[in-house]
């Protein structure tokens, strides 16, 4: 039995990002939001709805009175974003979670997921990693602002379940790409950095491109349509409560999971596949005076498997995909840059 039902009313904060967007695709895939059944999926624009004033979020939850709520909402960037204004990337994030939560769950809201990321594990815990590596050591310095932030939201979920019995989960994305990604130069993440960077350097007939780092850190990376099903999947069948649900390894309850394809690659392979992809015939150099980041971040996924969920999209036709999907828009002018 579906732990929620096809006439819920439900409120996607963060609907313009990337996240957002492909968790509102899966919705209206798997029949939500249709009028024979008087659901709903809401969203708001950030100008009348700004997530960061508490007040204006509860008279709004007070108004709309949604019966899910998906967390998708949150500022984010690459390495050199997060490392240049980390009191940003803390205090927004903060506000956001905490307004957003704690407004769904004085609401009462049916179910809540909130989206957390694999950025708060511990820089150097142990590979692939597992749930239970939370809070186990020291965070990745370059963005551990925005690390806090999340753990915070995925601490405070996890408190209200405890105390209050609300119903909210957590799911921890890895790495995400494909459409709606962020294009721009100074806050764009590794994977469509690289898209950018090779297409322009191609039509450019520029004869070398230069990557930060040595190339050797590992990612994984999952296509954000991947992401949306398993937030459908999750909200439909994953109750922490229930016995046979996954423990964490001392058998307590475990209310975060992890989704990704639980296989990496490196920076290096990452852009000769891209640049491949895209045609860029030149020399690929890397500045190695700038940060990796994480050596290597590989989630363990045996738990999402256990509920019933895998990703279907392979990285090669992901980043076809993404590569075409890019140009495409690129040519029509469609792209923020």
């Amino acid at each position: 039995m579906q732990l929620i039902n096809k006439s819920e009313r439900i409120f996607v904060a963060g609907h313009n990002g990337m996240a957002g967007k492909a968790i509102c695709r899966a919705l209206i895939k798997n029949g939500y939001g249709r009028e024979e059944f008087n659901s709903e999926i809401i969203f708001e624009d950030r100008k009348k709805l700004n997530l960061l004033d508490s007040t204006l979020v509860s008279e709004w939850f007070t108004e709309q009175k949604p019966s899910i709520v998906i967390l998708a909402a949150a500022k984010v960037g690459g390495i050199g974003a997060n490392k240049s204004n980390p009191a940003d990337f803390f205090l927004e994030n903060i506000k956001i979670q905490t307004n957003v939560i704690e407004s769904a769950f004085k609401l009462g809201v049916k179910r809540l997921l909130f989206l957390g990321s694999s950025c708060i594990y511990p820089k150097l815990c142990k590979q692939p990693i597992i749930e239970d590596e939370l809070l186990s050591g020291f965070l990745e310095t370059t963005n551990d602002s925005y690390a806090i932030a999340k753990i915070a939201g995925i601490k405070f979920c996890e408190g209200l379940r405890e105390q209050y019995g609300f119903d909210a989960i957590t799911l921890m994305p890895t790495n995400l790409y494909g459409p709606g990604d962020n294009y721009r130069n100074n806050t764009s993440h590794v994977f469509a950095a690289l898209i950018r960077r090779f297409y322009e350097a191609k039509i450019e007939n520029q004869k070398q491109v230069t990557c930060w780092g040595t190339g050797i850190a590992k990612r994984e990376f999952l296509h954000v349509d991947d992401l949306g099903d398993a937030v459908v999947f999750a909200l439909e069948n994953w109750d922490p409560d229930k016995n046979d649900a996954p423990r964490k390894a001392n058998g307590t309850k475990l209310c975060h999971l992890n989704v990704g394809t639980g296989i990496d690659i490196t920076i290096k392979d990452l852009a000769e596949s891209i640049a491949s992809e895209i045609g860029f015939k030149g020399e690929i150099k890397w500045d190695k005076t700038k940060p990796d980041g994480t050596p290597r971040k590989l989630l363990n996924i045996d738990r999402m498997k256990k509920i019933g969920w895998e990703s279907k999209i392979s990285l090669k036709e992901g980043i076809r995909n993404t590569c075409n999907l890019f140009e495409e828009n690129y040519l029509k002018g469609n792209l923020k840059l």
